[in-house]
This record gives structure tokens, C-alpha cells and sequence, in this order.
């Protein structure tokens, strides 16, 4: 698994297929999409066209709330493959750790086992859920990707998953700008040091924390910007200095929050996919 790839979380079916393709062409060889996002057939489209063999690209997708329990799951793996135009997906993630997610999960295992899914894993499982799941699936999760950037940095999930031998995979590795992200004095001050931006001092930061970026852009040249960030390598003072900006908090959501998880669980039921 590469270890930065390209994400099209709230890219448009219609946009995407260019946005992939010219990621591809930027040099990504990982594409991360989900079925809930509504643009499977979109990354499928830019792959079939992309010019680059299969076996060079990693494709990522999730398996949405409305498809928990084994036999939608099931369906729906048969449904994302179709719509990706492979015949094998190189990673499945559970998207929300909600419904009948262990029947989700026996239906992925039974897949990997096939040779449809070369690897499988979840995605916002907190570190209850996630020791649950490893204590008791016959196939540990490969990754779990979580919200992490500057801001909440999941130190204490980090080390779960290094205990159990899960991959830390950033979701929203920017914060989405929030907090004013890109302008941040701590950032900037760092990236200026190495002529950087704050965009990509936050990546590297990342990256030598053992977490897998999947940064998104619409735009060819951050997508460049995003990708040029393995030329440098932070010090360890600067390394402080941005652990020190970690708040502890979600920016987005928390999966305890009750009213969190009555919102993610009534879209689960309403977004069918």
C-alpha cells in the first residue's frame, strides 16, 4: 500500500474521472474512494482509461452502512466490483462502525479468502470497537482510517492499532482547512525552514508519524504540491513543535456523541447505495 495516496471523498461522479486521471498522471498509484461517496464508476472510468497497469494501482473503496450484515455485503463487494471495472479490490474498508458490522466483515473475509479483496480493514473505529473486532475476526483489519491531522492526531488510537498490527490511515489529513490550517503560524514557520508549505510540512509530519495520507485535490498542481513531500525529512525539534498543536478532539464528529451516532446510524438508513 502506497504509503500517499489520493482520496475523492466529496468529488462529484462528473469531476471525478478527470480528477483521477490526472492524479494518476501526477504519479498516484493509490485511489481511495467508498460507495458512499457515489463515484466508484467514476474512479473505475479513470482507471480503465488511465493508461497504467492494474497491478501498478491500489485501489481503496468502503462498504457503507446500508450494506451491513453478510449477505448485503456481500451484494454490494459484487456491486463495487463492477463498478471499479476490476476483478479484485485491494482494499475494503467497513466505512462507519454501526449495524451489522461483523456480518459485513465475515462477508469480507470470505472474500479476501476468493481473491476479490487482497486486503481488508475498517474505518472510524475507535479503539473499543477496533480491539473488539481484532480480539474476535479470523482476519485482523489491515488499516483502520481515521480522522487524524495536526489538530487531533490520535496518539492513544496510534497505539492500539501498532499493538494489534492494524495501519494508521489518515482521513481529512488537512483538517478540510479548518482552524485556519493552511496559514497556521507553527506550519508555515517549519515549511519555510525546508521551502515548504504548511500543507505539505503537515503531510510529512504525518508520514513520519507511520500514518498513510490520502490527501484531496481537485486541482492538478496541489495534487503535484501534495505528492512532493518525500524529498525532506523533519527534525525532531520540528517534530515537537507540531505534536504540540494536537487538541485531542475530533474537528468533525465524535463516535460517542449520541447525537453523532443517531445522525450517521438514520443516514445509514436513509442513503441506500
Amino acid at each position: 500500500m502506497p504509503k500517499l495516496g489520493y482520496g475523492v471523498y466529496q468529488v462529484s461522479n462528473e469531476e471525478c474521472e478527470r480528477c483521477v486521471l490526472d492524479a494518476v498522471s501526477a504519479g498516484y498509484r493509490s485511489i481511495d474512494t467508498a460507495q458512499s461517496y457515489g463515484n466508484e464508476e467514476a474512479v473505475g472510468s479513470a482507471v480503465e482509461k488511465c493508461g497504467v497497469p492494474r497491478q501498478q494501482l491500489f485501489l481503496t473503496t468502503k462498504i457503507w452502512i446500508s450494506n451491513a450484515g453478510y449477505e448485503n455485503a456481500k451484494a454490494s463487494i459484487e456491486r463495487s466490483l463492477k463498478k471499479l471495472k476490476t476483478d479484485y479490490i485491494d482494499l475494503l474498508l467497513i466505512h462507519q462502525p454501526f449495524g451489522d458490522y461483523y456480518g459485513a466483515y465475515r462477508a469480507m473475509e470470505e472474500a479476501y479468502k476468493d481473491g476479490k479483496l487482497r486486503a481488508i480493514g475498517v474505518s472510524n473505529f475507535y479503539p473499543d470497537r477496533l480491539i473488539d473486532l481484532c480480539q474476535f475476526a479470523e482476519v485482523t483489519p489491515a488499516v483502520n482510517q481515521v480522522e487524524t491531522h495536526v489538530f487531533h492526531q490520535q496518539k492513544t488510537a496510534h497505539e492500539y492499532m501498532k499493538k494489534y498490527g492494524v495501519q494508521h490511515e489518515s482521513w481529512g489529513p488537512f483538517a478540510e482547512g479548518r482552524k485556519d490550517f493552511f496559514s497556521n503560524p507553527v506550519l508555515t514557520k517549519i515549511g519555510a525552514k525546508y521551502g515548504k508549505s504548511s500543507a505539505q510540512t503537515a503531510l510529512r509530519f504525518l508520514l513520519q508519524s507511520d500514518v498513510v495520507v490520502i490527501p484531496k485535490s481537485t486541482h492538478k498542481e496541489r495534487m503535484e504540491q501534495n505528492l512532493d513531500v518525500f524529498d525532506f525529512s523533519l527534525e525532531e525539534e520540528d517534530m515537537e513543535a507540531i505534536r504540540a498543536l494536537d487538541e485531542g478532539e475530533s474537528l468533525f464528529f465524535n463516535h460517542y456523541d449520541p447525537a453523532t451516532v443517531e445522525m450517521l446510524t438514520n443516514m445509514g438508513k436513509t442513503r441506500k447505495v
